[in-house]
């Protein structure tokens, strides 16, 4: 990938202007840890959301657990909110395969039955394999094959955006 990234804020504002209108006074952010939760982070603070942000860790719920093992950091699913009937939004960093935000369903699901889950992503990279497709993107960024992108937060808090 030859062409600069974008810059992580102008996404985050973009997506903050998409989301603003499909807020309802219910809707509660759920983060996917760890660059979803800063995103989630940043919107929660951007849109005016009052109900406390929700944090889910998909250690255990992942399909490849047995292939990767337990990451080192494994941080504790907080959903301090009833999800039963609430509209969710989950919030990622980026969209890949689609196996992470399966897997984050699947914990949601453990905790209650949501009335409607919307997905948002600061990056979808394409690359599916589940029918998985957000409803709000910071952008489209495709990636040759080896790369990927990985969202970062600087000592200032400021977050960014690496390929590698």
């Amino acid at each position: 990938m030859n062409a600069p990234l974008p810059e992580a804020a102008t996404l985050l504002e973009n997506m903050a202007a998409a989301i603003r209108p499909a807020l309802t006074a219910d809707t509660a952010l759920v983060g996917i840890h760890t660059g979803g939760v800063w995103v989630a982070e940043w919107l929660r603070k951007a849109l005016g959301i009052k109900t406390p942000l929700g944090t889910l860790d998909i250690s255990f719920y992942r399909d490849d657990f047995s292939q990767r093992g337990l990451h080192p950091e494994v941080k504790p699913t907080q959903l301090p909110f009833s999800i039963d009937d609430r509209p969710i939004l989950l919030v990622d960093d980026v969209l890949y395969t689609g196996r992470t935000i399966r897997a984050a369903m699947n914990t949601l699901f453990d905790y209650g039955r949501p009335g409607v889950i919307r997905l948002a992503v600061l990056v979808d990279r394409g690359g599916r394999q589940l029918p998985i497709q957000p409803d709000f993107t910071g952008a489209k960024i495709k990636l040759p094959a080896g790369k990927n992108i990985q969202l970062q937060r600087n000592e200032q808090g400021k977050l960014i955006l690496h390929v590698q």
